[in-house]
This record gives C-alpha cells, sequence and structure tokens, in this order.
C-alpha cells in the first residue's frame, strides 16, 4: 500500500527571502545564520538559509559582518525597499526606459497616481533645499 502521507508544501524562493528578511528585522542587532535558522523553526535546512542570505546580499537586501568563523546578518532594507530594488532591476533591463516608465503609470489606479504624484512633488521639494 502506498504512503500517501502530504510532504511539507514548497516554499517559493520569494517567500523564503521573506520570512528569512522578517527574521533578521526581529532580530536586536546582527544575526547569524544559525539564528536565523532557529527563530524560523528549524524547518529549512542551514545550508538553504545560506543560500538565501547569499541570494539576499547580492540583491543588496542584507549586510554582513565577520562574526568568527561565520558571518552575522543585518537587513539593508525592509520589504518596501527589498520590492523597490527587484522594480529598479526590471526597470534597468528594458531598452525603452519611458515607455515602460509610461505603461506602468497608465497602468495605476486613480489612488496609486495620486500617491506618486504626492511623492514626487514631495522629493522635488526636497531638493530644493
Amino acid at each position: 500500500m502506498a504512503d500517501h502521507r502530504q510532504r511539507p508544501r514548497r516554499r517559493g524562493q520569494g517567500e523564503l527571502e521573506v520570512l528569512v528578511l522578517s527574521a533578521l528585522r526581529e532580530a536586536d542587532g546582527p544575526a547569524t545564520a544559525g539564528w536565523v535558522q532557529e527563530r524560523l523553526g528549524g524547518d529549512l535546512a542551514y545550508t538553504t538559509v545560506i543560500t538565501i542570505l547569499t541570494r539576499l546580499l547580492a540583491k543588496g537586501a542584507v549586510t554582513r559582518e565577520r562574526a568568527g568563523r561565520s558571518f552575522a546578518w543585518t537587513p539593508a532594507s525592509d520589504e518596501a525597499g527589498l520590492a523597490a530594488h527587484r522594480m529598479r532591476k526590471v526597470l534597468d533591463a528594458e531598452s525603452d526606459r519611458e515607455a515602460v516608465l509610461a505603461s506602468f503609470v497608465t497602468g495605476l489606479g486613480p489612488d496609486d497616481e495620486r500617491l506618486l504624484r504626492e511623492l514626487l512633488g514631495h522629493s522635488r521639494s526636497e531638493g530644493e533645499d
């Protein structure tokens, strides 16, 4: 008879990155990969945590410093900062930035468009100081 126990649901890379960043933000300071693994309940392999942290480092989402023979990790930005970084990477990969930005802006709902206008106006007035 076949074993019908369910395997744990496999999480996607983005979901794991969010979990790891959330754990790091809960730390009182720089945290080791082992601490992150424990904080997440230990169901992730240590090597998986290291892989996620290394990917986040490459994306500029975390920083690291030497801590003995390993590293201690610190979030460089919050989830909004990470999402903004991904958006800039997508934009940088396109040859016609103007067309991409125009398409993005025309696809915004009224509330998001108003917010974007306010943010742009605010950043211009800050630059005039």
